[in-house]
């Protein structure tokens, strides 16, 4: 006699294999795991996403470590106050156009025109400031603009005539380099005033010892009223949140990073300008995707482009203002990197430039394959970077050995997305 499951309520829940049920891995919220074990809790979630293929920027972070002990057994100068701060420093530029790539590859997407139209702002803002005498202020928020509209004419080219990313962007790289080299003219090089606004970007410091600690206090304070004030609203939701001794702890962990960063800082010129603004930027990116409907719209795009129409997200427009804000995060990136060389030159955004600005974002743990990741992945990418660049040039190790150093961690690090994707296909997660 057969049983009419048709008959059941709308409520009622039928497991028609519970043996199966019981044996399988079922995903549990980390935050219901820690404050109903504790400890134990740590430690189960930590085995679930191993198993699972989720270990998010952990590898990135043992990584970072072990680049930085290997470099310091080789040099004992590599770790050094002013070695780290110059770090700090050069990887900004770099680390601002890889934010905007963070937003193009959670689309599943890519972008190979941003070297050069960081190269183009940087030249828009030599050319009006100093060429032709403009206001450096307004210089530089016209650079700013060209990029943000660059941006958005790739994405146009994109989403609404339906030209692959990976062609309108590749063309726009050619047109945007020829562009900054006819706006730079014969000479190719045009020095920046070392007193003027963007000079200060990477070179001012903030000398009073007090900068860098009530920076550290604010990080600190921030994370955790943010962390409190999330859990008290999944509490009120009657949704799992972490226990009041996880944020503390995380707090913690917080403020060890914050305040040894500040005592090396101090140990040198003191709290430098680029690093503040470089984490106003990330602080302010990772909550419009994290806590915005736009950052939400983003996601679920990169899901699901499908799904996303479906669901009455306007794909177009997403796709135009996520590579408008490309543009804009290359043109910043470029000014702070004419900056750093106090001019605008022929070479800015060429070579190597391109790949080291993606690679940031995809080793520090951005999907190439779109919906995962976050802004703060460009941070633990660009510092793999540029550690391995400052390490190799302390001990004289020529270009080309750092391009293969370079494009093997690059390898290892989408290997590694690659598998921790089919992982989690198989754990039936993605």
């Amino acid at each position: 006699m057969s049983i009419d499951k048709t008959s059941e309520t709308p409520g009622d829940h039928v497991v028609e294999n519970p043996e199966a049920a019981a044996g399988s891995d079922v995903a549990v919220d980390p935050r219901l795991l820690v404050r109903e074990q504790g400890l134990t809790g740590y430690v189960t979630e930590f085995k679930r996403k191993v198993k699972g293929g989720d270990l998010g920027s952990i590898p990135v972070v043992i990584g970072l470590v072990v680049i930085w002990i290997i470099f310091q057994s080789l040099n004992s100068n590599f770790l050094t106050a002013g070695n780290l701060s110059d770090i700090s420093v050069a990887m900004v530029g770099t680390g601002m156009i890889a934010v905007g790539i963070v937003f193009v590859l959670l689309l599943g997407e890519i972008d190979l025109s941003v070297g050069s139209v960081s190269g183009v702002a940087g030249a828009m803002f030599a050319v009006l400031s100093v060429t032709h005498g403009m206001n450096e202020w307004l210089a530089m928020v016209l650079a700013i603009l060209t990029g943000s509209v660059i941006g958005a004419i790739h994405g146009f080219f994109f989403a609404r005539i339906g030209v692959p990313a990976f062609a309108v962007t590749l063309a726009g790289l050619l047109f945007w380099q020829g562009f900054m080299l006819k706006i730079l003219g014969s000479n190719g090089t045009i020095n920046l005033d070392s007193n003027g606004v963007v000079a200060k970007l990477t070179s001012y410091y903030f000398t009073d010892v007090a900068a860098a600690y009530v920076l550290a206090i604010a990080v600190t304070v921030l994370y955790f009223l943010s962390a409190f004030y999330d859990n008290r609203r999944r509490e009120a939701a009657g949704v799992p949140s972490r226990p009041l001794s996880d944020t503390v702890l995380r707090t913690v962990l917080i403020a060890v990073v914050a305040f040894a960063a500040a005592i090396v800082y101090n140990q040198y010129k003191g709290l430098p300008l680029a690093v503040v603004l470089f984490l106003a930027v990330l602080i302010l990116t990772d909550f419009v995707l994290r806590r915005t409907t736009y950052g939400r719209k983003i996601f679920a795009l990169g899901g699901s482009v499908e799904a996303s129409r479906r669901a009455g997200i306007n794909v177009e427009m997403i796709r135009i203002s996520v590579f408008s804000i490309a543009g804009t995060f290359a043109a910043i990136g470029g000014l702070f990197v004419a900056s750093k060389i106090a001019s605008a030159n022929q070479g800015a955004g060429t070579g190597e430039f391109l790949m080291n600005v993606i690679a940031a974002a995809v080793i520090g743990g951005t999907s190439l394959f779109g919906g995962r990741g976050r802004t703060w992945n460009a941070l633990l990418g660009v510092l793999v970077i540029v550690s391995i660049q400052y390490g190799l040039a302390l001990e004289g190790v020529g270009s080309p050995v750092q391009y293969m150093i370079t494009g093997g961690v690059l390898l290892a690090t989408v290997v590694i997305d690659a598998v921790t994707r089919k992982t989690q296909k198989t754990a039936g997660r993605a």
